[in-house]
Parts: structure tokens; sequence; C-alpha cells
């Protein structure tokens, strides 16, 4: 998020023309961000605040006068790599001496509650997701009078951003905990993202992805409802030389109306990541959801008639309870038959206080790891064939950055962030779109000449 974030100016107000004494020293913030895209958005907006009020966002947590860990907590194992992340920062030497502050935000505040304080003594605040945008009063009670001197202009580095366009779920999957943490569901106005967006192509952004928990219902809250095609229907026509690019659609918000807009614009990548879990149908009524695996291959047949050379991703759960080699080969099969461009796949977390939790059929963890990587081998050797079948193909690349051996790099749109690879180019400026011909291909990543 520190890459995400700089400061181009910096004017200090005069105790002439405000009647306060200038902030000399801007307390310095340090900021870590645990999880999801989600959190970096928050994290951004946090950040943003808090430069607004006169604070200095740092990448050296050792010469920080505050940190802030914005953890996740949707699965244990989450959690316990962001408690690890926490006690590896009281061991800083200004923290262990009590010259840096520490807070923790975001999920786990909100999941736990006021056990955490007994658990985390060593903390001096903690900010869960629903109290992230009093960030500013929250550290201003911890550093009286050392914020609220200065005006800061900010300026996007990265071309590619995260705009959150709802939070919340109401769907209460039987594994999930995110109904418990982020709260129920509700949309954002679409002049708040409208603002948000402009924002961020005024300060650089080249790709908007617009993500929420279920990105698929928005709009359906609103006293007048909307929905998500109308929604990218007035962005991509309000900002046409910029890509967008939606992600976690459910299969319920994959309508008729949402196809036809993804195809109507240039601009909006032809790109689904909808999160099925599951193909046999006794496993998704357990998990609390619709559908099966028929149900789902008539719907991907329909979305590639709809879009041509549409990109489609998925995330599975393996081990679920109740599963067996039945209901597993099942799954393995369904991969192969729908042919996902890519695939995500996790083993089922047993989460305290979810349904699926005290379920019976518990699969043993080893099981459940072994399965997971067999059907991550499945999905592994499909894909890297689909993205094989790219070379010699040209592509518009969004040149991101470097690596550290200053290898430049980028992503199509067929390539959402994080999570299906890179471009890899031998010439572009950094937030630039360049035309390139794939020559070679290694499981995800692409070669460009």
């Amino acid at each position: 998020m520190q890459d995400r974030l700089s400061v181009i100016a910096q004017e200090e107000r005069s105790s002439a023309s405000t009647g306060r004494a200038a902030v000399v020293s801007p307390l310095k913030v340090f900021m870590l961000t645990m999880g999801c895209a989600k959190n970096e958005v928050d994290s951004g907006h946090m950040a943003e605040n808090l430069l607004a009020a006169g604070a200095s966002i740092i990448d050296d947590a050792a010469k920080a006068d505050c940190i802030i860990v914005n953890t996740c907590s949707f699965i244990q194992a989450a959690t316990e790599e962001s408690i690890e992340a926490i006690f590896d920062l009281y061991g800083l030497p200004r923290v262990a001496a009590g010259e840096a502050k520490l807070i923790v935000a975001g999920c786990m505040p909100s999941r736990y509650g006021d056990d955490l304080a007994d658990s985390l003594p060593e903390v001096q605040c903690f900010v869960p997701c629903s109290a992230e945008d009093d960030i500013v009063a929250v550290v201003g009670r911890l550093f009286p009078g050392r914020l609220g001197g200065a005006q800061l202009a900010i300026a996007l580095s990265e071309p590619s951003v995260y705009v959150k366009i709802s939070d919340g779920c109401d769907r209460f999957c039987s594994f999930c905990t995110i109904p418990f943490i982020r709260g129920r569901y509700h949309s954002y106005t679409y002049d708040d993202i409208y603002r948000e967006v402009e924002a961020n192509i005024a300060a650089g952004a080249k790709e908007i992805v617009l993500i929420a928990q279920d990105t698929g219902r928005w709009g359906h809250d609103f006293s007048e409802p909307s929905n998500l095609a109308s929604l990218l229907d007035r962005l991509a026509t309000a900002f046409p030389e910029t890509w967008l690019r939606v992600m976690y659609i459910q299969p319920e918000g994959v309508t008729d109306g949402l196809l036809d807009v993804i195809a109507s614009h240039d601009n909006i990548a032809s790109y689904l990541d909808i999160p099925l879990q599951h193909a046999n149908p006794g496993i998704i009524a357990a998990m609390n959801r619709n559908g099966s695996g028929g149900a789902f291959l008539a719907l991907l047949n329909k979305i590639r008639e709809r879009i041509p050379g549409v990109v489609l991703r998925t995330t599975l759960i393996a081990g679920f309870p109740g599963e067996g080699d039945e209901e597993f080969e099942e799954l393995c099969q369904f991969v192969e038959d729908a042919e996902f461009d890519y695939v995500g796949v996790f083993a089922y977390s047993q989460e305290e206080g979810t349904r699926a939790a005290k379920l019976i059929g518990q699969v043993d963890e080893d099981e459940k790891a072994s399965r997971a990587q067999t059907l991550r081998d499945i999905a592994d050797a499909l894909s890297s064939a689909r993205v094989a079948e790219r070379i010699g193909q040209e592509f518009d690349v969004l040149v991101l950055g470097r690596e550290e051996d200053g290898q430049l790099y980028g992503r199509a749109m067929c390539q959402a962030p994080d999570v299906d690879g890179v471009v890899f180019l031998t010439s572009g400026d950094i937030g630039s779109v360049v035309r390139v011909r794939i020559a070679d291909t290694l499981l995800y990543d692409m070669e460009a000449e």
C-alpha cells in the first residue's frame, strides 16, 4: 500500500493564516495490509485520511511513530498470519520501548471484538472495519496535537487501482465468516463510486477494478433499485479510455443485461470471476448456496456464447464436510468439463462460529490438503494449456512496473491483478498501454515480443 500512495506536495499552514503553529515534524505512520484487495482499498482510504490530516505515510516500520496493521480474519490461517505479523512488529525497538504505538484494524477486531484486548495487550488500540473511517480521530487520541496542521496533495503511483462498490454480505454461506465481520450488504451510491473512480483516474490510474464481497448484488438495496449492468455501463461510457474490470460475481449475478454491457464496451474486460465453490448439489446445499455442476456448465456455455473470447475464473473448496470420494470425483470431473481459464483452490477451513463447523462428516486435515492439491494439479494443467494457446496472439498490455531484477511487466485484460500471472515485456513506460505479441508462456505468465 505504501507503493500505491506518495506525497507529491506539502504546504505548512503559517500561524498568520490559520492562527495555529505549523506542524514541523509530521507524524510518521507505517501501514501493513493483510489479506484481500478489499482490505487494500480500506487501507488506502485510511492512509488518505491520515495524509490529509498531516501525517506522513512511510515504508519503514522501524522509523514509524504509529504502526497500523489492517488484519485479515476470513479463515484461521489468515488470523494466525495477522497475529504473527503483529508480534513481529511488536519486536521492533521503538515499539518495544513504547516510543511507537501499535494499532490493529480490520477483520480481527470485527470478528473477535473485546477478546483481543486480553490476548494482545501489546496493542494500544483496536479498530474494527466499521470504525476505520474514524482513523484520524483514533490516531489523534494516541498522539495529541500531532495531526491537523498540514495540507497534503496525494498521487496514485500505480496504474491499476481497486475501488469498492459495496461492503458486507447477506448470503450467510455456511462456511463463511464475512457477514459477521463486515455486516449486512450495503451498496455504495453511484455518485460516491464515480467520484472515487474519477479521482483515481485523475491521479494516474489506467485500470479500475470494481470489487466487493458480492458485486452482482450492487444496487438492489437502494430505494430505487439499480444493478451492476447499469453501473458498469455508466462508468464505461463516462471513462472510455480507462480499463474497467469487475470481480467476485456470484452465479445469480450473471444476468443477460450484464453480459450485454460487457460485450458492448471495449474498455470493460471480457473477464468474469464467478466463485462456484463446488459442483455436487448436496455439498452446495450444505454450503447454503444454490446450483449444481450441470447448471453451472449451462451458465458457462451461455456466457461464452454471449461474450466471444471471454476469460472465466472460479474458486473451489475441497474437503467440505460430507464430501466423500464420489463427491470429490464429481468436482474434479466438473473442472475438466468446465475448462476454466483460471481456478483458485482452497482446502476447507473449519471456522468457529459458522454452521459448517458443526456439520457431521468433517474431512481429515491431511485428506483435505491432498484433495486440494489434486484439484489444483488438474486445474493448473488445464489452465496452463489454455494460456499457452495465446502464443502468437496480440494483446494490449498495461505496463505496471519492474521486478526486483529490473524485468518490466504488465497485464493484459485477460489477467486479473495478483492471481493470473503477468506479461513480461521488453519495453514500455509504466502506466502506458502497449501492443505486444505473445512469444512464450510459463504456467500463467506470458512473455511478449
